[in-house]
């Protein structure tokens, strides 16, 4: 890989840390990464980093990226060199880009002759979405515009119904 590319993937990774959560994306497979055993096979692999994270060795420099991060809730030393990178992605922005070139080969779908030599900025898919239009909505259920309030009470169900349980706000991103 030469070193314009990786400065380019090393300026891009910083400016997104600044914004906050990032995920790289690379192939585990690459020679010189460091990640668990488990994963090591993995021709795509997500990791999120962020200086939230409070990481007390966060180092990205002209090698890579070196970071401990969390596995299953154990603490494992990952190290990704830029060769291994192909892809960054700003979780506050939405902005993406990719590095086609570094990309595992079973990951392309399309010839390299049609592949761009720059990385793409991918436009959000929010971005595309209609506007939603509001609209009023009566403060008593079943009430309607002109219409008195209704005095009906719900049905209440039984008492002894387990309290349903909640999603937890962690996900297992492989």
């Amino acid at each position: 890989m030469d070193d314009k590319k990786g400065l380019d993937k090393k300026e891009r990774l910083l400016a997104a840390l600044d914004q906050g959560m990032v995920m790289i994306h690379l192939d585990a497979r690459r020679p010189g990464v460091l990640v668990p055993a488990s994963l090591k096979g993995e021709a795509h692999l997500r990791l999120n980093l962020s200086y939230r994270f409070d990481p007390p060795d966060l180092t990205v420099g002209e090698w890579g990226v070196r970071c401990t991060l969390s596995f299953s809730g154990s603490r494992f030393t990952v190290a990704v060199p830029w060769s291994a990178l192909f892809a960054i992605a700003s979780h506050v922005t939405k902005e993406f880009w990719m590095y086609p070139d570094d990309m595992p080969p079973e990951l392309l779908q399309q010839p390299a002759t049609a592949r761009p030599q720059q990385p793409m900025p991918v436009v959000p898919v929010a971005a595309e979405r209609p506007r939603t239009f509001l609209r009023e909505v009566p403060s008593v259920a079943g009430e309607r515009a002109g219409e008195p309030p209704t005095t009906e009470v719900p049905p209440e169900g039984p008492k002894d119904d387990p309290p349903t349980p909640r999603r937890g706000h962690l996900r297992l991103v492989k």
